[in-house]
């Protein structure tokens, strides 16, 4: 599942994986390469919070 800014397909903030065994989320970074990340469950999301709000920042540019 992919999370876009204001929908737009041109400014994905990160993408959840959770068809694996191994649930994983991808954030992007300044040139939207995606990093991928285990997850053991949905919650350990907020561990990343600072790097999806500096992904959302860097669109505001």
């Amino acid at each position: 599942m992919g999370i876009l800014l204001d929908d737009n397909n041109r400014k994905p903030i990160c993408r959840l994986h959770f068809n694996w065994s191994q649930w994983r989320i991808g954030i992007f970074d300044s040139d939207k390469n995606e990093e991928k990340h285990d997850i053991a469950s949905v919650s350990d999301i907020y561990r990343f919070a600072a790097d999806l709000r500096e992904t959302v920042k860097r669109y505001g540019d």
